[in-house]
This record gives structure tokens, C-alpha cells and sequence, in this order.
């Protein structure tokens, strides 16, 4: 995500990415949370605007299902659709407060390593392209050093976004290799940081 500008409209949605963004880029450099690659340790960014609460979850490939690569085996294929099926009911691991009304929550994932989301898509076209033609280029998505995440948002429209005084996350009983998660929040109320360490559960969105 590049931090040269915030969206131009005033949209409620161009409004949370903008809150975003700038969660990210306070964070570190584009494309980077400021911390190294680091195994056990998700990052998450909430997002609290007018009628919607969001959450960005980064986390580590190789604390999915311990390794970062594109699976090689059939169980490796097997354990990766585990693990996106996992993800993609984020929608319910994410509970926000009640009082703020939220309905089902939207998913996006995106890994290019393993051939999900838009980006996914465009490194399988990549490497078709390039068959044939030289040495294997490097995997889209992947880290300097190597390393590799997934990204996931998932989306709630809130009526009473703003009432919301937290938001309670089921994440390490899905993944059981996570061990901490760093929260950044940005809410009506201001910006707070808080780190989660299993079993706790609940972010506080107010101070």
C-alpha cells in the first residue's frame, strides 16, 4: 500500500482507507509495517468511521501452515485450502461490540505466494508468460528477504460504528502458530496500540 496520498473522495469507504493508510504509513515505509518479518506475530489495523468498522490482518505464511512457499505436495495444497477456508469466515472470528449494530462482514484475502486475490492472479499470468523464457523469475508478493504474508480485510457496515468500545477476535484459536498480535486503532476517539498475546481476545477501542 503506498503512502503518497490519502483517496480524493469523501466517501465513507475512501474515509476508512484513508484511516488506514495512514495507520500503515505511520507504521513504516510502503509495503512495510517498520518491523522485520517476524514468525508468531500478526498485524492488525481497525478502522472506526462513519457507518463501518474494518480490520487489515497481515500475518506470516509460515505461521498458516509453517511453511512460505507455494505448496509443492498434496498435502501442502490440502493444508492451504484448510487454512483459506479458516480465513475466509473472518467475518465470524471478528465480533465488534453489539452497540454498534454491524452486520456480516465482507472478506478479501490477497497472497500472491499462493495464488490468492487480484495480485495472485496477476503472478500466475506472470509466470506463464515468462515460461520458457529464462530462469524462473521471483514470486510476486514476496519480501526482500524472502519471506512472504497474507493480507486479509474484512469489512463491516455499522449503523453505530462509533458506539463500538471494542472488537473481539477468535484469531489464535483459528491459527493455532500465532502468538502475538500488534494492533494499531484508529477511532472517533483518537488512535490507540495495543498487543494481544494468546488467549486474549478483545481489542479495546476505547480508552
Amino acid at each position: 500500500m503506498g503512502c503518497s496520498k490519502a483517496p480524493g473522495t469523501k466517501t465513507a469507504a475512501a474515509s476508512t482507507a484513508a484511516v488506514l493508510l495512514a495507520l500503515a504509513c505511520s507504521a513504516g515505509p510502503a509495503g512495510s509495517t517498520g518491523k522485520a518479518h517476524e514468525h508468531g506475530v500478526a498485524r492488525l489495523a481497525v478502522a472506526v468511521d462513519a457507518g463501518r468498522i474494518t480490520l487489515e490482518l497481515e500475518v506470516p505464511l509460515a505461521d498458516l501452515t509453517g511453511f512460505e512457499r507455494a505448496p509443492g505436495t498434496e498435502a501442502e495444497r490440502q493444508a492451504v485450502a484448510q487454512v483459506l477456508g479458516r480465513l475466509r469466515e473472518l467475518g465470524s472470528l471478528v465480533r465488534p461490540d453489539v452497540a454498534a449494530g454491524c452486520g456480516k462482514g465482507t472478506v478479501e484475502l490477497s497472497a500472491p505466494r499462493w495464488q490468492v486475490g487480484p495480485a495472485g492472479a496477476a503472478a500466475v499470468a506472470q509466470r506463464a508468460a515468462a515460461a520458457g523464457k529464462g530462469p524462473a523469475r521471483a514470486t510476486a508478493g514476496a519480501a526482500p528477504d524472502g519471506h512472504a504474508d497474507l493480507e486479509a480485510t474484512v469489512d463491516f457496515r455499522c449503523p453505530g460504528a462509533s458506539k463500538a468500545a471494542f472488537v473481539d477476535v477468535a484469531l489464535f484459536e483459528a491459527l493455532p502458530r500465532l502468538q502475538r498480535i500488534d494492533v494499531q486503532a484508529a477511532t472517533p476517539r483518537g488512535q490507540m496500540k495495543q498487543v494481544l498475546r494468546r488467549p486474549q481476545g478483545r481489542i479495546a477501542l476505547a480508552r
